[in-house]
């Protein structure tokens, strides 16, 4: 007797597990179908292999979920509590309550771009009455508790006959082949930069595709996706969002000189004589930050006006800055002076791509030589141009602290603030190179006519260190904070001190010099340097990492909704929460070319 009920409660156990499976693979299909407003967000696939990899990947990840929730919530209740009717209830409640966090998470996604996390909650939480508009936030969860209390019911009437049909086999087979499959696929898009299939990567919550970077690396190979940062590469970005009304006056030449790595902080009468006194005559912006704390973000900023969150939108691999367009548009020959920057071009293809190159590349890898190189490949192109001219030479000897064997330079000094003592020798070394920048900005600015635009800036700042992944994760001002100075012809001298940015740089060239009628808010981030910005923040950033620079305070968030707030010195405020409003207002900025 004792062993025929040990019997019946393994066979009902074993029966309440075989529902409990059945259960979850259907949740799993409601999770799919819930999941579409994801692809609905990103925009859909144009071919035939994206739907496959896309059909097979949501199956197989969606059901993947399901079973885990599964296992870890309702397995271990079966074996404590094989109660039917309590199960029952306990697991529409469970599959609801997962179901009710999709779906907003999907909310989220669509309004900010991002997934549910401690950043995006709290973000959500301040903008709680914009996201939950009408009755469907009360409608659906109720609807959904109804049909999973039907299914928990309808399946366990039906377990039997359902298992004597010998699906489960089945079902388990195929959702195991596509689950496989769409990591095996993805390993060799990633290695064949198959954007069709690589762009959905961090579409759906909890996905974390196979790749084939590391086994590549590993083996010395490299392809363009091991060096690409990825991001939700929607498709369906208007840029402009009007088409440009443009009538040009007049033709300026324009020559922009860009410096890797050149702080604000340290241009002064001893560092850089020159520049010290070319802002005092010209148009100085004391307190202006880079878009980004790398070349290709800062560069990204520059060129184009908009947030680094864009730097990957799969609309712009081929979408040349829409400032160089209409350069060219409006009879400007384009020509870039600089180093090898793979960087830059590999996370944005098309941004150099109306720029004549002129590359500089020592045979001893030394930045300063290059930079002499740059400046002379400039001194010899200027004089051969019969039509106007937009000019960038990029400069990058104080990024790896280099200037030219046997250069003469400035005496040490000690540091304004305390550093380490690797960090001093960074510093003085650094002083060295910025003087060295210092020479050549006075070669080329001296030999320009008065009628001649000029414009120097730094790409980004500099921190001393030797470490580069330091330097990556490293927002401070001392990383983002440039120079800016621009000479107009005929201009007067200006001490401009209101906070300004590199997005205020192509508004300004597109209507000052191009006389573009637009609002700048079709086709960049940024606003007109030459008044201030009612804006209270600043994007500082690519997608892998950001910072929103307000008036008091830095918030640096990271891919996974991580983020730290800092004071205006960037220093860790352990006692303070997000504020809501300018962060809404950036993350929006970040979607608003997609929603046109």
């Amino acid at each position: 007797m004792g062993e025929k009920k040990k019997q019946l409660g393994r066979d009902k156990v074993s029966r309440l597990v075989n529902w409990g499976h059945w259960f979850a693979f259907i949740n799993g299909i409601f999770a799919m179908i819930i999941g579409n407003r994801y692809i609905e967000t990103v925009g859909y696939p144009d071919t035939w292999i994206g739907w496959g990899y896309l059909s097979i990947s949501t199956i197989g990840h969606f059901s993947f979920l399901a079973f885990i929730v599964y296992l870890i919530t309702l397995f271990p209740l079966t074996i404590i509590m094989p109660y039917s009717r309590i199960l029952r209830g306990v697991a529409a409640t469970i599959a609801s309550l997962s179901l009710y966090v999709l779906l907003y998470d999907t909310i989220i996604y669509d309004d900010y771009g991002l997934h549910l996390s401690p950043f995006s909650f709290d973000l959500a939480w301040t903008d709680l009455n914009a996201i939950l508009h009408g009755t469907s936030y009360i409608i659906a969860p109720l609807a959904i508790i109804a049909i999973e209390l039907t299914l928990a019911n309808f399946l366990w009437k039906r377990i039997d006959k359902i298992q004597r049909k010998n699906w489960g086999n089945k079902v388990v087979a195929f959702v195991g082949i596509c689950f496989v499959s769409s990591h095996l696929i993805h390993i060799w898009a990633d290695a064949a930069d198959v954007t069709q299939i690589t762009r959905f990567d961090d579409t759906y919550p909890l996905s974390y595709p196979a790749t084939a970077r590391s086994f590549m690396e590993s083996h010395g190979i490299e392809s363009n996706t091991a060096r690409h940062a990825r991001s939700n590469n929607i498709e369906g970005l208007t840029y402009p969002i009007e088409p440009l009304q443009c009538h040009q006056q007049q033709q300026s030449n324009v020559l922009m000189i860009t410096v890797d790595g050149l702080r604000a902080d340290l241009i002064n009468a001893k560092t850089m004589p020159f520049l010290t006194q070319y802002a005092a005559k010209n148009q100085d912006f004391t307190n202006h930050l880079s878009g980004g704390n790398e070349y290709a973000s800062g560069m990204f900023s520059l060129l184009y006006g908009l947030q680094g969150s864009y730097m990957d939108a799969y609309d712009l691999t081929n979408t040349p800055p829409l400032l160089s367009q209409t350069l060219v548009k409006s009879g400007y020959k384009l020509a870039l002076f600089t180093d090898k920057h793979t960087e830059v071009i590999d996370k944005s293809p098309a941004i150099f791509k109306q720029f004549k190159h002129y590359i500089s590349d020592d045979a001893q890898q030394s930045s300063a030589n290059n930079d002499l190189a740059s400046v002379a490949h400039f001194e010899q192109w200027q004089p051969k141009q019969t039509a106007p001219w937009f000019a960038l030479v990029n400069l990058t000897a104080p990024e790896s602290y280099d200037t030219p064997a046997g250069f003469w330079g400035i005496e040490t000094v000690k540091p304004n603030t305390p550093l380490k003592p690797a960090q001093k020798v960074l510093f003085n070394q650094y002083r060295q190179s910025i003087n060295f920048i210092d020479q050549q900005l006075a070669q080329l600015v001296k030999a320009q006519p008065a009628d001649t635009i000029i414009i120097i800036t730094g790409v980004s700042g500099k921190v001393f260190t030797s470490n580069a992944n330091e330097a990556k994760n490293n927002l401070s001002p001392a990383n983002v904070k440039v120079p800016l100075i621009i000479h107009w012809p005929d201009g007067a001298a200006s001490r401009i001190n209101y906070r300004t940015s590199h997005y205020g740089l192509v508004p300004t060239l597109m209507t000052k010099l191009l006389g573009c009628t637009n609002p700048s808010t079709d086709y960049s981030a940024g606003r007109s340097l030459l008044q201030p910005n009612s804006q209270n923040w600043v994007y500082v950033g690519d997608n892998r990492i950001f910072a929103i620079y307000q008036k008091q305070e830095i918030t640096v968030i990271d891919r996974h909704g991580k983020y730290r707030i800092y004071d205006n010195h960037y220093l860790h405020q352990l006692d303070k929460r997000l504020s809501g409003p300018d962060l809404i207002q950036v993350m929006r900025e970040s979607r608003r070319l997609y929603q046109h």
